[in-house]
Formats: structure tokens, C-alpha cells, sequence
């Protein structure tokens, strides 16, 4: 959804049990006496010692080589105490949570002062192949191992001059082939001496930040007036490309006409023809493809429709066609469907195709010692590495950071993961976290949410608003801040999905959100609990002590009610009655909330535990349909149940109150335990377990 934790015991006397402290294997130990970090057994991530003074430097405009080298200082650095604070995202505004942490700090115009001050913590360099992207990663665990930079070429030139004077202690330059050269030999060198309580999976680069706007010669020549979302305006679209002649080549671009709701342009054919002569005839996804696609960006490929590239939200696709010289009429005609906006013009444009190295998560990998790795399930020789060292670590260990391939890189890796016991922070976007992991708890006491009282049982339709992306450790630092300092937050009930692990990684987001609830704010657990995972693809043997382990990270927070996804082969399932029975057995969960579905319901599993399946919206019109139908169909002689999930990407708290005031006096929204508790007295259940 979106997007990604050990004492050892004898397999004899522990073979159900799983743990969170030290690794089985010789691996490094973080929280050695000659670092800050504190990692007790019992604990999911580790703690760094308390914040006290912060040097900050604003790299979000700088050069990709500049941000990986921070950031790998970064985490030599934070490793003793946190020190070094990177202005990296504006999504939140760049200084709004470094100024909540109410720390003093010093702000660097030049980011290089950083490395002046702190170059005697640095024992060297290690040079990273720009000719091997994934060279950056294992850069990235070497870094963390020998208590060094990650470089690329040019840089190491200024690093090793004066006045840095800095060694270079590794090359990667030529010495691997691939990428999966690149991995096998990390695994096969590194990996024993890393750490093995957490995983870090991280892609190597990133695109470069592109320019706003696209060149004066791009103009709109088809687009969809309707939100369609069913493929029923799919035609093959004749556009004249003509009045783009004049240069070499002319550029079509495929995204999303409402951006909001994510059903963009969907293409499973394209035939371009030059004076009736065809010049280029391809189906996404095929090898007569390839020549074409000058910037995929975010788009995704999917086998349906005999096969189709499609862009939903603010993603896109563009194609270059190179016109052969003294064309007078040029056409292209296009199967495709739902909200498609294409344009086209005669400029390249900047394309996202360019790649750099970015920072992020790495100063995190780089003091926690930790193997950082990006591995997909889609070729054997991949996955089989993975698989590897997915089974050197103990079940309940945490794999911080994403996939490749976008959504079904989600969901196989999410599942392959539950299959080895192992759970997702989706965290390869957070910055700072070995500033935030130095924070601390303010409390555990009551949440305005709890003491509210539940209305009573009468025959209304109660609807609960649940945000999504509660699986996605960044989203709580970005994303979710943005919709929590929405001015209509606390005007209607809503679920804010949220990581539990926040207790451990960031206890200062944790104590914002707790700090500034409204009686109307219930914060509730992401998929699937205690982290992102697929419990009915979790072994039997181990989700009880898991569920049993994490529990703790529930209570502690006042997540109490978890929301669920659960699938197997890419497709949503029903949870298992061993499943179910784990759930009720360790997290005593008042219901649980399930799915992203195209419809709502509510079952009573094992004849005790409420699940409420959750239908998703991502406007409020969305919303406002779904509630007219339930009404339409209710009879009106018994209360009615409607779970309605948010799409946090798209949707805002003034949405939802938007959406709520358009509803008549038989509608009334409340909180998820409140929600629960009225269908357990509904349906004659006990109370809260």
C-alpha cells in the first residue's frame, strides 16, 4: 500500500518462539561500547543516545554525490551521538521537525563545513562505480563497516586533497559486472560481518529532481473530460501529430487527466505513421517497445488487456518517435482507455531517466552497521539471493526500506518476506532517523480518543474513516503531517494508520501526533500490526510469537485496533482460522479492520473477533456514491456498518468533512473502537476483550 522487527534460544527448547535480540551469527554489534546506540534484546530498533546540539545543512538542491556522502558521515557521526541533522524533504516544510525536536542547532550555509568539522570521525573514503549503480550500495555497507564515506569518482578527488585529506580505503571501479556480481560477492564477503537484526533494502539511485513544466512546444492533444474507470471510452485514438514537425523527432506524453483518484492513461497499443509509411508499431512491454521509451518515470506495466503501460496520479509516460527528414503528415493512433491526457510536442524534455544517489535511510544503514541490498523477486538469480539472505536472519527481524517494481514489487516482496517470518518498514525515504531514534518517549498515558464514550446503539448507518499508509514509516514523517496540520482535522472522526515502531525509531513523532490528537484522532496500527506483512503468508509456527512480541509496540502506543492486509499471489484473501485465532489470542483486538476492496462488509470470525473490510476512496465523490448505494439498499430495521478507507495520497481531512456534511441525520461517523464496539453489541458479542 503502499509502501516498508532477537535472543537466540536453542531450535529444541524455542522452536515457536521468535526473538528481537541478537543475532544468531557472529555479525556486527552497533551498540558496542564505542557507539551511543543502545539496543536492548527486547527492543524492535535500536536507540541512539539523546540529542542534545544539532549541525544542520540544507542538501535538498545539492548534487546526488553530495547527499550519499553526507549522509554515510551522517551515520558515522549520529553512531556516537546524534550531531549532523541533513534538510533533505520540504514535503512537511524542511524545518518543521527539526524545530519540534526543540534542540539547539547550528545551520551550515556550506554543507561542506560539515565535513571539515567531523572529517576526524571519517577513517576514509569508499569510491562507489558509477558504471554499477548498485556499487553505491555496497559502498553504503562498507561504509558503515569501516567507519567511511561513500564517494563517487569526482568527489573522492576533493576528498582526498587538502584540506579534507581524507584515504581512500576502497575502490569499486571495475571490480563488479552487474548487479547481481555486485550483490553475490556482498553476501558472500560482507554479510557476516554486518549486523543480522535488520535488513536495509534500498534502490541505489533515484531520479534526478526535474524542472517544473515541460517545453513551450508541448501542447494537449487528447484528454478524457470524464473520470472513467472501467475501460468503457477504450477506443483506438487517431491524433495528427503534424503541426510538430519541424525538428527530429516528436514526443508523446501519457498521465493521468484527474489526479486525484489514480485511473490515468492506459495504453496497450501504439502505431505511428510518417507520410502513411508506419515508422513505429509496438505493445508496452514487448521489445518493439524499448526504442520508443524515452522516460517511463513512474508508470507501471500490466499484463491485462493482452498487455498495457498505464500512469495514474501524477505519474507519466513519454515516447520519442525520430521523424525521417522531409515528412509532410505524421499520425499516431492509440488503443487506450480510462483517464488519459496526452500530449505531445517537439522539444525533448527532461527526462526522469537521469539517475543519481540520494540519501535518505543511509545514515541509518551506515550506523547500525547493516548489509543494504536491492533485490527484486522477478528473475530467479535474484530472488534466490534473497531468499538466502532472507534465511540467514531470525523470524521477526525488520526489512527497512522498499522494492523495485513499484506495486508488484510490493506485493511479492511483502509476501516473500512474510513466507521467511520478516516484516516491512517501508522506510527508504525517511530522513534523519538516527536523529529521531535519539529522542524520547513522553508517556503512555490515555489518548483524548479514548475517552470517548461510544454513542448509542440505534438503527443509523455508522461509518468509520480510516487514512491509509500506515504500513509506510515515511509517510508519518511526511505525508501524514501534512494531513494532520489540515485546520478540519478534529472536526470528524478519522483512523490515522500509523507504524507502532515509532516508539523505537522516532518517539518525536510519536509524541507530536500523541501530544496533539483531538478526541476525534484514533491512532490506529498499519498493516498488519506491529509492521507491513501478510499474515495468512507468515508461517503458522511463528505469527503467534510474533503477534505476542509485537503487542507490546500496540499498547505502548494506543494502537490498539490493526488494520490488515493480507494476500497471497497477489490477490486479496480471507484470513485464515489460524490467523485469526493468533490475533485474538495476542493482540486481544477490540476488531480489526481489513483489506482495500471495492466493496464493504462485516463478518464475526471464530464467532468473537469483528472484521470490518474496508472499501477505499480517493474522492469525495467516491464517498458520497458508496453511502447513497448502502443507504439505498439498508432497510432501516437494524444498524448498518460501513468501513471506508482514505487514500491518504489523494484525499485531506477537509475532504472528509466535506464529505460527512453532505450526509443526512441517518449517517453518523465514529471512531474505529467505537465502531467495534457497536457492532459487538449489535451482534451480542462480549465487550472488549
Amino acid at each position: 500500500m503502499l509502501r516498508k522487527f532477537t535472543t537466540v534460544c536453542l531450535a529444541a527448547v524455542c522452536a515457536l518462539s521468535i526473538s528481537m535480540g541478537a543475532s544468531a551469527e557472529p555479525a556486527a554489534n552497533p551498540s558496542s561500547s564505542s557507539s551511543g546506540i543502545k539496543w536492548p534484546e527486547s527492543q524492535a530498533l535500536p536507540s541512539f543516545a539523546k540529542v542534545k546540539h544539532l549541525d544542520v545543512a540544507d542538501v535538498y538542491d545539492a548534487p546526488g554525490d553530495v547527499k550519499i556522502m553526507l549522509a554515510t558521515l551522517q551515520g558515522i557521526v549520529n553512531r556516537n551521538q546524534p550531531r549532523i541533522y541533513l534538510l533533505e524533504n520540504q514535503e512537511e516544510g524542511k524545518m518543521t521537525w527539526l524545530n519540534d525536536l526543540k534542540v539547539p542547532y547550528t545551520v551550515h550555509d556550506d554543507p561542506w563545513e560539515l565535513v571539515s568539522d567531523f572529517k576526524k570521525e571519517v577513517k576514509g573514503i569508499i569510491v562507489y562505480d558509477p558504471k554499477v549503480p548498485d556499487s553505491i550500495n555496497v559502498a553504503t555497507t562498507l561504509a558503515g563497516l569501516k567507519d567511511a564515506v561513500v564517494a563517487s569518482p569526482e568527489l573522492s578527488a576533493k576528498l582526498t586533497a587538502a584540506p579534507y585529506g581524507l584515504k581512500v580505503l576502497d575502490d569499486l571501479q571495475g571490480k563488479f559486472k552487474d548487479k547481481l556480481d555486485a550483490y553475490t560477492w556482498q553476501y558472500e564477503n560482507l554479510w557476516k560481518q554486518t549486523t543480522h537484526r535488520m535488513l536495509i533494502g534500498l534502490s541505489p539511485d533515484t531520479s534526478v529532481k526535474l524542472p517544473p513544466g515541460l517545453p513551450q512546444s508541448f501542447k494537449v492533444v487528447a484528454e478524457e473530460k470524464t473520470q472513467e474507470r472501467d475501460a468503457k471510452n477504450r477506443k483506438i485514438y487517431d491524433l495528427d501529430l503534424t503541426s510538430f514537425l519541424g525538428t527530429d523527432a516528436v514526443y508523446l506524453r501519457f498521465e493521468d487527466a484527474f489526479q486525484q483518484d489514480g485511473w490515468g492513461s492506459a495504453v496497450h497499443e501504439v502505431t505511428v505513421k510518417a507520410d502513411g509509411q508506419t515508422i513505429a508499431q509496438f505493445v508496452p512491454g514487448t521489445d518493439d517497445e524499448k526504442p520508443f521509451l524515452y522516460d517511463a518515470q513512474g508508470s507501471q506495466l500490466s499484463t491485462g488487456s493482452g498487455g498495457h503501460r498505464f500512469a495514474d496520479n501524477g505519474r507519466y509516460f513519454v515516447y520519442e518517435f525520430k521523424v525521417p527528414a522531409g515528412t509532410k503528415s505524421l499520425t499516431a493512433s492509440v488503443d487506450m482507455w480510462n483517464q488519459f491526457k496526452v500530449l505531445a510536442g517537439n522539444e525533448a524534455p527532461p527526462s526522469s531517466e537521469q539517475k543519481e544517489p540520494y540519501g535518505y535511510l543511509r545514515d541509518y544503514a551506515v550506523a547500525n552497521k547493516a548489509m543494504v541490498f536491492w533485490l527484486g523477486t522477478n528473475t530467479p538469480e535474484q530472488k534466490a539471493l534473497f531468499d538466502k539472505i532472507l534465511a540467514d536472519v531470525p523470524a521477526g527481524t525488520p526489512y527497512l526500506g522498499w522494492f523495485s517494481n513499484d506495486t508488484e514489487g510490493e506485493f511479492n516482496g511483502v509476501e516473500l518476506l512474510s513466507n521467511h517470518s520478516i516484516y516491512v518498514l517501508a522506510a527508504d525515504w525517511f530522513s534523519n532517523l538516527t536523529v529521531f531514534s535519539g529522542t524520547e518517549n513522553k508517556g503512555q498515558g490515555p489518548l483524548p480518543s479514548d475517552k470517548v464514550k461510544t454513542p448509542k446503539l440505534e438503527n443509523k448507518i455508522y461509518v468509520t474513516y480510516t487514512f491509509s499508509e500506515g504500513d509506510n514509516f515515511q509517510y508519518n514523517q511526511h505525508r501524514m503531517r501534512n494531513l494532520w496540520d489540515d485546520p478540519n482535522r478534529g472536526k470528524v472522526p478519522i483512523n490515522w494508520t500509523s507504524s507502532p515502531m515509532l516508539y523505537d525509531g522516532a518517539p518525536a513523532m510519536l509524541n507530536y501526533y500523541r501530544s496533539t490528537a483531538t478526541a476525534n484522532d484514533q491512532l490506529i496500527a498499519g498493516p498488519s500490526g506491529g509492521g507491513y506483512f501478510y499474515p495468512n503468508a507468515w508461517p503458522e509456527k511463528t505469527l503467534p510469537a510474533f503477534l505476542k512480541k509485537t503487542s507490546s509496540y500496540l499498547k505502548k502506543t494506543g494502537m490498539t485496533v490493526p488494520y490488515v492486509l493480507n494476500r497471497v499471489a497477489n490477490q486479496n484473501v480471507p484470513l485464515s482460522d489460524s490467523v485469526v485465532k493468533a490475533y485474538e489470542d495476542n493482540y486481544r483486538p477490540n476488531g480489526l479492520l481489513l483489506s482495500w476492496e471495492d466493496h464493504f462488509g462485516v463478518e464475526i470470525l471464530n464467532g468473537n473477533l469483528p472484521v470490518s473490510t474496508i472499501q477505499g476512496i480517493s474522492t469525495v465523490q467516491d464517498g458520497q456514491k458508496i453511502l447513497a448505494d448502502a443507504k439505498a439498499k439498508w432497510d432501516g430495521k437494524s444498524p448498518l456498518f460501513v468501513s471506508l478507507g482514505l487514500l491518504a495520497w489523494n484525499m485531506t481531512p477537509t475532504d472528509v468533512v466535506k464529505l460527512t456534511d453532505s450526509l443526512g441525520p441517518e449517517y453518523q461517523p465514529v471512531l474505529a473502537d467505537q465502531y467495534f464496539s457497536l457492532i459487538r453489541e449489535a451482534n451480542h458479542l462480549p465487550k472488549n476483550p
